[in-house]
C-alpha cells in the first residue's frame, strides 16, 4: 500500500506543506482544510465495521477549531462505498494519525493540538494494518485494485480540501 500509494501521498504533504503550525492564522486554516475531508472520510467509514471500534476524530478536530473561534466547514463529498476502497480510505486516515502526531510538535504551544495529538493506542496500526491484510486475504486482483482506489480517493478529498483555500467562515 505505502509504495503503491507514495506519489499521492506525496501530493497530499506538499499541498499541506506550506502551513505553519506554529502561527495561529495558517494553524486555523490548517484545521479548516483538514476539516473539509476527515469528517466526510469518516462517515464513510462508518459502513466498515472494524472502523467503527477506532475513535472518531472529528470531534477533536471540531473543539480545537472552536477554541480557535471557527465553525466546521461543510465536509466535501466523499463516495467511497465499496468495502475494499473502504478498507483503502481506512489506510489513509488512521495513517494520517502518525503524520499528525509528528506535526503536532510543531503546533504552537499556546494553540489547541488534540486533533493532531490524537495517536493510535499501543499496538493499535500494527491492527489496523492486520485487519486490512486479513480483508485482502485470498481476494481478486479487482479488490486490490479497488483498495488502491479508495486509498487515492481519500488521498484525492484531502488535496481537494487543501486545494479549495479558505472561505468565509462565521466566527463561533
Amino acid at each position: 500500500m505505502r509504495d503503491a500509494t507514495r506519489a499521492a501521498h506525496d501530493a497530499v504533504d506538499a499541498a499541506f506543506g506550506g502551513y505553519d503550525l506554529s502561527k495561529r492564522d495558517d494553524y486555523r486554516r490548517f484545521l479548516v482544510a483538514h476539516a473539509r475531508a476527515l469528517p466526510a472520510a469518516e462517515q464513510a467509514l462508518g459502513a466498515l465495521a472494524f472502523a467503527r471500534t477506532l475513535p472518531p476524530r472529528a470531534p477533536l478536530l471540531e473543539h480545537d477549531l472552536a477554541d480557535l473561534g471557527e465553525r466546521m466547514p461543510a465536509p466535501l463529498p466523499f463516495a467511497c462505498t465499496d468495502e475494499a476502497g473502504l478498507w483503502g480510505a481506512l489506510y489513509v486516515v488512521e495513517g494520517s494519525r502518525l503524520g499528525g502526531v509528528m506535526l503536532a510538535r510543531l503546533v504552537g504551544s499556546d494553540l489547541p493540538h488534540r486533533y493532531l495529538a490524537a495517536a493510535h493506542g499501543p499496538g493499535q496500526w500494527r491492527a489496523i494494518r492486520e485487519a486490512i491484510d486479513a480483508a485482502g486475504r485470498d481476494a481478486s486482483a479487482e479488490w486490490y485494485d479497488a483498495l488502491l482506489s479508495g486509498a487515492a480517493a481519500t488521498f484525492d478529498l484531502y488535496a481537494q480540501a487543501a486545494r479549495l483555500g479558505e472561505p468565509a467562515l462565521a466566527p463561533v
